[in-house]
Order: C-alpha cells, then structure tokens, then sequence
C-alpha cells in the first residue's frame, strides 16, 4: 500500500463539485515507465475521473483521464473519436528511462510473447508496436530500446506539428512540470497549484495504482474482463 503520508496527498473531492462527464477528455501518451502513474494521481486530485490504462468501452465513457496502453499506441485515433480532446506527452531521461523500461519488458517478457494467454490483446499489440522485435537481446539493447523512445517521441511531434495548443509535453520532477500541467487542465475547482506529484512505482515497482482508493478512480476492465474496444470494431 501507499504510505499514509503520500495518500493523504490524494485529497477527496468537495461534495460541491461539477459533474466530471461535462469536462473534456485527455490523454497521458507517454510510454511505459514515465510517470504515468504520479501524474494519474494528481489528475485525481484535480478533480478528474482517471483510468491508468482502459481495456473497456465503460472506461473510456466515464473517465475524463486516461493513461498508458492504450493510448500510447492509439492516440490518433482516439483523437479522431474525442474532438476537442487534449493529450500530455511525458519525458524522460535516457539514463533513467532505459534501465526502468527493461526491467519491466523483461518482467513482461513471457506474457508478451505467448501465443497461447498472457496478457490481453490490446496489451500485447500496444507493446509489440512500439518495441517491436520483442526479444531479449533486443531489450538489453540500450540502442534499440532509445530508439523506440525517440521515434515514438516524433511520431507524436509530427502528428501535433500543426496543433501545438492540444499537447502538454512535461517531465515529471522538473521544476514547473506539476504547474504546467495545473494550467493545461485547468481544474474546475479550487485545487493547490502549487502542489507536486507524488513518486511512485519507483525501484522497479509497478502496482501502485491498484491500490489507491479514491472515488474518481475509473477500473481499467469489467470484474477483470476485457473487450473489444468501440474505435477498434472493423479493424
């Protein structure tokens, strides 16, 4: 569990507050192991319902924030079925990034590559098109692993080249980066602009999210359950 200090920072909302569905919808495209997780929890504190990942029709009609796969992958065309929707790309150093992202392909790395279970569908097309080849020598491949890093970093600046108002691009823990994000989504209530993310899933860690308890958290599946999700029927 969270430690208690770093809970408390996960304020609930007031009773007062606006009904969330009339906000607009964003969309966390950084990769795996860039903090998506500390910036899910301020956007909770913000006053925002927030899933981290979404593998149901029912998380992407209620939450106003969604995070990870599979957004990271499916951006362009979530955007096409958002109008108006805002999107947050997050940065991260070569030196810490590259030894964080190959711990967890690794800890992937049996569920990922099995052709019989493992993981669910859209967590395996998520990570194969962006880190593809999966497999072990290529992710103790420091070149190949920055390399998906920094092409998916332009993929997403090409796309955004003519809308630079509809992206944030922040690095957790540098100066400002909690501020700039407080202005991009523009709380509808009176939350602490001078607040800061709260760190986690640091030393390998990834389980942090399933833990909180907050009532704007949005579950990523139904009772565990995933399906076919509405901008991927056709496909």
């Amino acid at each position: 569990m969270l430690k208690v200090s770093e809970q408390d920072k996960i304020k609930p909302l007031p009773c007062w507050l606006p009904v969330t569905a009339l906000l607009p919808k964003y969309f966390i495209l950084g990769l795996p192991r860039t903090a998506t997780t500390s910036v899910c929890l301020a956007t909770l504190s913000l006053g925002f319902r927030t899933a981290h990942t979404a593998y149901v029709n029912r998380a992407f009609e209620h939450a106003n924030v969604i995070a990870d796969t599979p957004v990271f992958a499916d951006y362009a065309q979530l955007d096409t079925h958002f109008p108006g929707a805002k999107f947050i790309y997050l940065n991260r150093a070569r030196e810490t990034w590259i030894p964080s992202i190959r711990q967890l392909l690794l800890r992937m790395f049996d569920n990922l590559t099995s052709e019989s279970g493992g993981f669910n569908p859209v967590i395996k097309r998520c990570y194969h098109e962006i880190f593809a080849p999966i497999e072990r020598e290529t992710i103790m491949c420091d070149e190949h692993l920055w390399h998906c890093y920094l092409r998916h970093q332009q993929q997403v600046l090409n796309y955004f080249s003519e809308r630079p108002e509809d992206l944030l691009m922040i690095e957790v823990g540098q100066p400002g980066s909690y501020q700039a994000l407080y202005d991009f989504m523009r709380p509808c209530h009176a939350a602490d602009r001078a607040g800061d993310f709260v760190r986690v899933n640091q030393g390998g860690k990834v389980t942090a999210w399933k833990q909180i308890k907050h009532p704007l958290k949005v579950e990523s599946t139904h009772q565990g359950r995933v399906e076919t999700l509405f901008y991927q029927k056709g496909r």
